[in-house]
C-alpha cells in the first residue's frame, strides 16, 4: 500500500476515537446494544486468548449481512462440522442476529475500528485462520493487518456499486491494495465483476447471490396467509421503509377523506386497504409512528397484538399498522397483498426485495435500486416485481394489483419462479472457499 497514504489513514483513524466513543455513547441511549462491550472495538477482550489457529472469522457488519451469512454459514458446517466461528459484526442489530448462529466454541465480538494497534491486537488475540468478508466490508488497515498476520481474506457475496466503485477511486493510494490483497473476491453478478476488474482484481468466481438460497420461515408464511385469509381485507405493505420516504407516504395517505380512510377508490370502485408500514431500522420505530400521528392518522403497533390484527379492536380501526418486531418479514410478506420496495423512493439504493418473493408478494419498486441493481433487475425482466418513477406512482400501481386478483396472482406466481430460477449461490460458495478450509 501507498505508505504516506497509510499512515495518514491511520493517524486520522486513530484521532477518530474520542468521537466514535461519543458517538456509541449517544447511539447506546436510543439502541442499548451500542453500549454492550464497548472496549472489543478497540482491541481489549474478556475472552481468553487463542492459543492455535482455529477459527474462521466472519464479518457481517450489519442485519442484512448476518442474516446472508446465516445461509452461508449453515452449508459450511454441514461440509465441515468441526468449524469454530469468530463472529464480528458493526451495528447492534447485526450482533444480536448473529448470536443466534453461534454454537459452542465460537465466539462474538465487535468489529475492530480500523487502526493500527486495534486491529493488530484483534489478530493477535484470536489468530483467525481465515476471514470471510460479507458483501462490501473492506478496511485498509484491517487488510495490512490481515496480510501481517498471513491471514488469508476472502470477499463472499461481493457486490461493488457504481457509487462505490467511484469512491474507490476518489481513494486509490488506499483502496486499490486494500482490494488488491484479498486473497480471493466472489461476487454476485457480473457487473460486480467487472466494477472490480476497473479497480485492477480479477474475481475469482461470479456465483450468483446467497439470498436466493434463503427459506423463509415456514411458520410465519402459514401465520400471515391464515390473517391474511380472516382478515378479508387487503394489505399494502411499505417494506423496509426509509428515512424521507415515509413523510410522502403518510401524506398520501393522510389526504384521503376521514371517513374513507381504509377505503381507496379504484375505478370507481371502492377497495378495502390496510396499510402496514415496516421500517427498516429498529430504532426509527417511534419515530415512524409519531410522523403518521403528525399526519393525522392513527396507529396501531404489531407487538400490541396477541393474535393478529383481528384480535385487537384499535388495530382493526388504525389507519396504520406498524410493524414493529425483528425477524418477521415472511410474516409481513406473506399477509400482504403487494409491496412497495422500501429505500427505492428515494435515492438510498433499494432493498432486499428477494425475500418478497419467495414470499409470493408482488413487488413495486421505485427508481433507485442501484444496492440490489442485477436482482432488481432481473424481478423486472421476470414479470416478478414492477417499476414507478415515484412513489405516487408505486401507490398507483400497488392498488391497481390490488384491484385486480388475477394480476396479483400471476405477478405473485412470477415472484416464486424468479426465486427458484437463481438459487445455487451457496453450493458454489462451499466449493469455492474448500482450498482454505480443508487444510
Amino acid at each position: 500500500m501507498s505508505r504516506w497514504a497509510l499512515r495518514f489513514y491511520a493517524l486520522l483513524m486513530w484521532l477518530a476515537q474520542p468521537f466514535l466513543r461519543r458517538k456509541l455513547a449517544r447511539r447506546s441511549l436510543q439502541e442499548p446494544g451500542y453500549g454492550e462491550a464497548i472496549e472489543e472495538r478497540f482491541g481489549r477482550y474478556t475472552q481468553a486468548a487463542e492459543t492455535a489457529s482455529t477459527l474462521v472469522w466472519v464479518h457481517a457488519v450489519s442485519l442484512g449481512e448476518t442474516r446472508t451469512a446465516a445461509i452461508l454459514l449453515k452449508a459450511l458446517r454441514a461440509q465441515y462440522p468441526g468449524l469454530r466461528l469468530l463472529l464480528t459484526h458493526g451495528t447492534a442489530t447485526g450482533r444480536a442476529e448473529g448470536r443466534a448462529l453461534l454454537r459452542p466454541g465460537d465466539l462474538q465480538v465487535w468489529q475492530p475500528w480500523d487502526s493500527h494497534a486495534v486491529v493488530n491486537r484483534f489478530f493477535t488475540h484470536f489468530k483467525p485462520r481465515l476471514g470471510l468478508l460479507m458483501e462490501t466490508e473492506i478496511w485498509p488497515l484491517t487488510v495490512a493487518a490481515a496480510q501481517a498476520h498471513a491471514v488469508p481474506l476472502v470477499l463472499v457475496n461481493g457486490r461493488l456499486s457504481e457509487k462505490s466503485l467511484q469512491q474507490a477511486r476518489h481513494m486509490s493510494p488506499l483502496s486499490y491494495p486494500a482490494y488488491g490483497a484479498l486473497a480471493k473476491v466472489l461476487v454476485q453478478t457480473d457487473d460486480d465483476a467487472g466494477r472490480f476488474r476497473q479497480l485492477g482484481v480479477a474475481p475469482a468466481g461470479v456465483l450468483g447471490n446467497l439470498k436466493f438460497d434463503a427459506t423463509p420461515d415456514a411458520q410465519q408464511q402459514a401465520t400471515g396467509k391464515a390473517w391474511r385469509q380472516a382478515l378479508g381485507q387487503s394489505v399494502l405493505m411499505f417494506a423496509s421503509s426509509r428515512e424521507g420516504e415515509e413523510a410522502d407516504f403518510f401524506k398520501q395517505i393522510g389526504a384521503l377523506p376521514q371517513q374513507n380512510r381504509g377505503r381507496v377508490a379504484m375505478n370507481s370502485v371502492a377497495l378495502v386497504v390496510k396499510v402496514l408500514v415496516v421500517p427498516r431500522h429498529p430504532q426509527r420505530f417511534d419515530e415512524v409512528q409519531a410522523l403518521a400521528l403528525q399526519h393525522g392518522l392513527s396507529v396501531s403497533r404489531r407487538s400490541s397484538w396477541t393474535a393478529g390484527p383481528l384480535s385487537n379492536e384499535h388495530a382493526m380501526q388504525a389507519d396504520i399498522w406498524l410493524g414493529d418486531s425483528l425477524g418477521e418479514m415472511a410474516l409481513y410478506y406473506a399477509m400482504s397483498d403487494v409491496a412497495l420496495l422500501g429505500g427505492s423512493f428515494a435515492p438510498l439504493g433499494g432493498q432486499n426485495l428477494i425475500e418478497a418473493a419467495a414470499c409470493a408478494c408482488p413487488v413495486v419498486m421505485g427508481p433507485h435500486t442501484f444496492n440490489f441493481l442485477e436482482a432488481a433487475e432481473l424481478a423486472e425482466a421476470a414479470g416478478a416485481a414492477l417499476r414507478v418513477p415515484d412513489l405516487q406512482h408505486g401507490m398507483q400501481a400497488a392498488l391497481a394489483l390490488v384491484s385486480d386478483r388475477a394480476i396479483q396472482a400471476e405477478v405473485a406466481l412470477k415472484g416464486l419462479a424468479f426465486a427458484a430460477r437463481n438459487r445455487g449461490a451457496t453450493a458454489k460458495t462451499v466449493a469455492a472457499l474448500a482450498p482454505f478450509l480443508q487444510a
